[in-house]
This record gives C-alpha cells, structure tokens and sequence, in this order.
C-alpha cells in the first residue's frame, strides 16, 4: 500500500505527464504543483481552462476524484438527512415544525436537491466509467489471480448503488411528490393528513406497510455496505491513507455505516412495533 507522500508523488507524476509539455523537466517536488513554464499561460486562459479540466476528467485519476468529491457530498447528505429524520422520536410537533421550515425556505431547498442530483449523476457516470477504464488495462494475469476478490467488490458495490438509486427514486416520489399513497393528503383532500405539513403522520402511515419498511430497511443496508466500501477509498484517493491509519479506517468507516444503518432503520422498526403511532 502506497504511503501518503508516494501516492502525492504519483498524482503529481501523472499531472504532469498528462497537462505539461513534453520538453519541460518536473522534479515532482511536494507539494509545489507542477511549475513547467508551458503550464502558466494554460491556466490563465479560460478556454485552455476548460481544456485541462477535460484532460483531468479523462484521467483515472481525475475520475477517482469526481467519485470521492461527489461520495463525501452525498456522505454529508446522508448524515443531515438523518439528523433531520431522527426528529421523529422527538414527537410530532417537531418533525413537523422542521418540514414547515424546509417548505418555507423552498428554492435554497430544490437548489441543494438540484446539487444532490448533479453529485448522484456524476457519481454513478464516474464510477461506471472508472470500471470500464480498469478493465480495458487489466492485464490478463491481473485478473485472473484477482478474479474472485473484484468480483465480489464490483458486484457488491453494482448492487448496493442500483438498488439505492431504486430506492431514492421510490421515496421521493413516495414521501417528496406524495403520488404513490393517496392517504397523503389532507382530510380535507379526502386524504389523512392534518395538515400539508402533518410529515409525522405520513411516516407512520407509510411505514405501517411491513413490505415498505422492509424495503427501506434493505435499502439503507445496502447504503450502508456501500458506505462502508466508500469512505476508506476516498481516503486512499486523496492519498491521506498511510500504514498506521490503514489499521483504524477500514473499522472507523464500518462503524459510521453502522451507525447510519442503525439511525435510518430505527424510524421504521419502531413504526412497526408500535413505538411511533
């Protein structure tokens, strides 16, 4: 395993290969970015910008970094959400009072939600193309002595991602758009709701449903198996990870998945088994 100032060595090795000219020397010194005069008038030129914005992007390396860029802000996603679901088993009165307050401050709201989408695509684009460059350079000696070993991970990571994608897609227009129960409605709509914002109540009515709750258990079991993958490799893309930290990331990052499990799946059970009605 590559050691943090290797790894930085490495990208900055690659950097420079790929952006600067071929006639200019590159100490890869640390952590000064490559300083080949032909570099300079690039980055002052916004169309030579957006030039090796595409080179980075054709890169493993810069595919590497859109997935851990776009993992940690949806990881943070996660984490917030939960935050705000939890309030749940604060009663009524406060889950609904925080909907309220999203509501009122709806356009910041569909713009993080247009942020959230952008991060999703990107993350799935970059990770689908990732594997597809991998498995183009793989030799094949590579791949058949790790041939069990990257199916396992490939196929774990395929199915937890599709099936949290399913799952997003289901809850929001489930609990976001509210077309798939017509009991989300207020009475006076025919539905059951007190109010637009009665969100209390349309959780217990919708995890009352054994197979719904099933479903979003499953689901965020999934998410959390994907979390559990994700969160020690952003650290080797950044190349922060070293010998001694390589010992309690792999531990620290099952744990936060754990814990996010044990939060998201907590709203349902106790829906279940009659603690939240």
């Amino acid at each position: 395993m590559l050691d943090p100032q290797h790894a930085r060595k490495a990208f900055h090795a690659e950097l420079c290969k790929k952006f600067a000219h071929p006639s200019n020397q590159c100490s890869h010194s640390i952590p000064r970015f490559c300083s080949a005069p032909s570099l300079n008038p690039i980055l002052t030129t916004p169309k030579s910008s957006v030039n090796l914005l595409l080179k980075f992007w054709s890169s493993s390396i810069g595919k590497k970094w859109l997935v851990a860029l776009t993992g940690l802000a949806l990881l943070g996603f996660v984490v917030a959400h939960l935050v705000g679901n939890l309030q749940m088993f604060a009663g009524a009165a406060k889950i609904n009072a925080y909907a309220e307050f999203l509501h009122a401050n709806d356009k910041p709201l569909w713009v993080a939600r247009l942020g959230l989408i952008l991060c999703f695509v990107g993350h799935i684009v970059a990770t689908l193309t990732l594997v597809k460059m991998n498995r183009a350079a793989r030799p094949k000696a590579y791949a058949i002595s790790r041939n069990v070993q990257a199916k396992i991970s490939t196929r774990t990571m395929a199915l937890s991602g599709l099936t949290v994608l399913s799952f997003i897609v289901f809850h929001l227009l489930h609990y976001t758009l509210r077309v798939t129960d017509p009991r989300f409605k207020t009475v006076a709509e025919g539905g059951q709701l007190d109010t637009v914002f009665d969100v209390y109540r349309m959780v217990v009515l919708g995890f009352g449903n054994p197979l719904l709750s099933g479903f979003y258990i499953v689901s965020v079991g999934l998410l959390a198996l994907h979390l559990s993958h994700g969160i020690s490799s952003v650290f080797q893309t950044f190349g922060l990870e070293s010998k001694r930290s390589a010992q309690w990331m792999p531990t620290a990052g099952k744990l936060l998945s754990v814990v996010i499990f044990a939060g998201y799946a907590s709203i349902p059970t106790a829906v279940l088994l009659g603690f939240l009605k």
